[in-house]
């Protein structure tokens, strides 16, 4: 509901554009799938699972996106070498938006990395994630030799977790190469600014303010995974209140960093998706309202929340706008 005074760095992967100034493109919404002890996982070494219902998850997720216009986008867990590339495979085979190469172990994510070089899935992966201290060189050479041109960087500061803090970790410091040049030591240039760094409700805020000091000063896509703070509180919510209670609260949490300028969030596990997308949406057509009423700022070419939800306050928009001055 604002202007970024850096330019904004937007960069396209598959059909969708990633980045810019509120208003300008469809946020992205990223659930994870295949996740430990995930329930449709019956054996996460295997990679045995139940097809039909991960197929229902991924065709929710992107029937729920294009309904409210946002873009949609899917964190792959790998826990074995074994098992991650069949779920890279059905994934890819059952969508055509990008997916987040995700692993716990260098192993795995570079058999992940081997495969979807092998595969051709390349220009669809986004890597899940150079972080800090700096990645093996070996995976850096990996994620080069795949022709991944797109990753989320990590800008998790241990000692500082203000806005300067993630940007002299994307920047690098006298002891310190920065995530930025790292990226690119890697041939990535489609840059995803992860600031997730609260494990407590209250520490989304900090987030939310470091997401808006990265675009303002930057100009990265940024954004992050409030369910990482909403998860650690939900047992408490589920037995004083209740899950309907907890997922307002989780929907809630996820959607106020769209006003703060989030480009995307990773909202955690895939089946939060029908209570998650539409909240989202919803604070994604405010921004978009005012965008395009106070800065002038063109309605996305692709179908956005507002013209998904509220098309007929377009209309209203226009009745709105001051009428043009022609210059003499």
């Amino acid at each position: 509901m604002f202007k970024f005074n850096a330019p904004q760095k937007v960069f396209r992967i598959g059909k969708m554009k990633v980045g810019g100034q509120p208003g300008e493109n469809p946020k992205v919404m990223i659930g994870t799938i295949f996740y430990e002890r995930h329930k449709i996982v019956e054996d996460p070494v295997e990679g045995i699972f139940d097809e039909k219902a991960a197929e229902a998850l991924i065709n929710k997720q992107d029937s729920l996106c294009e309904d409210c216009g946002l873009s949609s986008m899917y964190d792959v867990v790998g826990i074995s070498a074994e098992a991650f590339p069949k779920y890279l495979d059905f994934v890819a085979d059952k969508s055509e938006n990008p997916i987040l190469l995700d692993a716990w172990t260098l192993d795995v994510r570079l058999a992940g990395l081997q495969h979807v070089k092998e595969v051709g899935l390349s220009n669809r992966i986004v890597h899940n994630s150079i972080m800090p201290p700096e990645p093996a060189a070996q995976e850096v050479a990996a994620i080069k030799d795949a022709g991944i041109k797109a990753s989320v960087l990590l800008a998790f500061n241990v000692e500082d977790k203000s806005p300067a803090g993630a940007i002299s970790v994307l920047k690098g410091t006298a002891t310190a190469k920065g995530l930025i040049d790292v990226a690119k030591d890697a041939g990535i240039e489609g840059m995803m600014v992860d600031l997730s760094f609260a494990n407590a409700i209250p520490g989304i805020g900090l987030s939310c303010k470091a997401i808006y000091g990265v675009k303002d000063q930057l100009g990265l896509a940024a954004g992050g995974a409030p369910s990482n703070a909403t998860t650690v509180w939900k047992p408490f919510v589920k037995e004083k209140w209740g899950i309907d209670i907890y997922k307002a609260v989780e929907a809630t949490c996820q959607a106020i960093p769209i006003a703060f300028g989030a480009d995307w969030l990773m909202y955690g596990v895939i089946e939060a998706a029908p209570w998650v997308i539409p909240a989202v949406a919803s604070v994604d057509a405010m921004a978009l309202a005012v965008a395009n009423f106070e800065f002038k700022t063109p309605l996305p070419e692709a179908p956005c929340a507002l013209s998904k939800l509220f098309p007929e306050y377009i209309d209203r928009l226009k009745g709105m706008l001051p009428p043009k001055v022609e210059k003499p």
